[in-house]
């Protein structure tokens, strides 16, 4: 099952994530700050920023991308996938229960 990594300007991501999990495409946001370097224009910027994982379902997953898309300000916005190999059971049946109801 997926997880997506998202990062997202310290002011933009408690909506980005309340959004995920209130529109039931993810079951769960855990939210770290951090610092990004990175070259944009041409130019080395360093920026504080909010790293997003996501706890989302295979079926939730390409809903959450596009939603991530449509709220994050950047032009390009960081979205990656991870692929959990192993979880607690009882977690993973809960996150199936929160993304969309349980329903596929």
């Amino acid at each position: 099952m997926p997880t997506a990594y998202v990062t997202a300007p310290p002011e933009e991501a408690p909506e980005i994530a309340e959004t995920l999990v209130e529109e039931r495409l993810a079951a769960c946001v855990n939210r770290f700050p951090c610092t990004s370097v990175y070259r944009w224009d041409g130019e080395v910027h360093r920026d504080d920023e909010v790293i997003l994982l996501a706890k989302t379902t295979e079926e939730a997953y390409d809903r959450l991308e596009a939603r991530v898309e449509e709220l994050h300000p950047y032009d390009v916005p960081c979205i990656e996938r991870f692929e959990e190999s192993e979880m607690l059971e009882s977690f993973a049946e809960w996150r199936d229960e929160e993304v969309d109801g349980g329903v596929a």
